[in-house]
């Protein structure tokens, strides 16, 4: 039984362990199929690309920024939701040391992606590429590098987080892609991984300002 939801500023707040539920999953998919136009899967993927950004946004900066780390378990954490669906924010209640941090961020990636898989279809392996690239992002965003992003992706059913300097940047070299393309009246993304490696180089360059 999910918790009540509480208006909070036009969101909603539920508890993270929504996720793990069916029919609450199940209708945020809807509400993303709609939104973009796609099908079942296609929703699946885009719905947890944005959504495990979110999630795991907490562990990873509280990871780079030393110390202990926000605790990534879908029971100590909560999710604020706009009402179309979107997940725009997590926190978490409490912390655990940072040498737990991995393994509980193994296990909440597990878990998400067993239920997004389950609900729409969208590949398991496909949903671990997205998570590895969401959270070398996250990781990125914070401050830190390889060396964070790879002790934080350290579940062997994540693709190994990889990154390439752009423009005198650093940015994410993807192993997801989003299928935001799928959408009618969209492209793929600048850093789509499923372009050509000299388009993609020359887009990230130009947006980058390179």
């Amino acid at each position: 039984m999910l918790t009540p939801q509480a208006p909070l500023g036009g969101l909603v707040t539920v508890p993270a362990t929504a996720i793990a539920d069916a029919g609450w999953l199940g209708a945020q998919l809807v509400l993303a199929a709609r939104r973009f136009r796609v099908d079942a899967r296609t929703a699946g993927v885009l719905w947890w690309y944005s959504g495990s950004s979110v999630l795991l946004g907490p562990p990873a900066s509280s990871f780079v920024e030393g110390g202990r780390v926000a605790t990534p378990s879908l029971g100590s954490m909560t999710l604020s939701v706009h009402p179309d669906g979107r997940v725009l924010d997590a926190r978490s209640a409490d912390s655990v040391p940072r040498g737990e941090a991995s393994a509980l961020v193994g296990e909440l990636v597990a878990t998400c992606a067993g239920a997004v898989a389950a609900a729409s279809g969208a590949p398991v392996r496909s949903l671990w590429a997205i998570a590895s690239d969401s959270l070398a992002n996250r990781v990125l965003w914070a401050g830190g590098g390889q060396g964070e992003a790879a002790a934080l992706a350290a579940d062997g059913r994540f693709p190994r987080p990889r990154f390439v300097e752009v423009a005198g940047q650093r940015v994410v070299r993807r192993s997801s892609c989003c299928l935001v393309y799928e959408s009618p009246g969209e492209q793929k993304c600048v850093s789509c991984p499923r372009q050509r490696p000299d388009d993609r180089l020359r887009r990230l360059k130009a947006a980058l300002g390179g």
